[in-house]
């Protein structure tokens, strides 16, 4: 099943669930911790997330965490400078936080999820060196790979993040809560990978990680 039919077929759960492990493995360029995101996947494992996707109720975990509430400290953590002097990936992740729903159901989740599918797609070939030296590793093969389930014409960091997110949105679908533990180590590797990235970049460029 290709990445853009997960997103069609993804309940509330798998949706925030895939949104939130896009911009999980996007950290390292809004200059966040590891730990950073922890509250947020704390909300999705509560009970209260709305199966069908649609209209249930909002994300709240099984100790109280409010993910709107989460989510506004999350925003307040990874606040950054003004956007001018940024570059277009470290923009598109603070968009994707930015463009977060309050809640984890209807319509919102869903856009959220297929938007920060896209960005992160994008944001890893604008890292790519091997994107960056091959003119045919662009966004019309990453678009292709989301739509056909195919890795040809990706360069490595882009089909190794197109597989990571089949992988999460199949292991919410197919396990519910119980796959979030996989989804957060299927992130957490992207992330130390996109975080080794970002660092080589930042030192060849002379500026700190978030400023690329």
């Amino acid at each position: 099943m290709s990445l853009v039919e997960l997103i069609t077929r993804a309940d509330a759960r798998g949706l925030a669930g895939s949104g939130l492990a896009c911009l999980d493995r996007c950290v390292p360029l809004l200059d966040g911790d590891d730990e950073v995101l922890r509250p947020l996947w704390a909300a999705l494992a509560g009970d209260r997330v709305d199966a069908g996707g649609q209209d249930g109720e909002d994300a709240r975990g099984g100790d109280g965490t409010d993910w709107a509430r989460e989510l506004t400290r999350v925003r307040e953590r990874l606040a950054g400078p003004d956007a001018d002097g940024e570059d277009e990936a470290v923009l598109l992740a603070r968009r994707m936080l930015a463009a977060a729903p309050d809640t984890c159901s209807g319509a919102r989740i869903r856009a959220w999820a297929d938007a920060c599918s896209v960005a992160s797609l994008r944001i890893h070939r604008l890292l790519d060196p091997a994107a960056e030296a091959g003119g045919g590793l662009g966004r019309e093969n990453a678009a292709n790979g989301r739509t056909e389930n195919r890795t040809e014409g990706l360069s490595p960091l882009v089909a190794a993040e197109l597989r990571r997110q089949i992988i999460v949105l199949e292991v919410l679908a197919g396990h519910g809560p119980a796959g979030l533990r996989r989804a957060v180590e299927v992130s957490t590797e992207g992330r130390r990978v996109l975080r080794a990235v970002v660092s080589r970049r930042a030192r060849g460029r002379g500026r700190p990680p978030g400023r690329m």
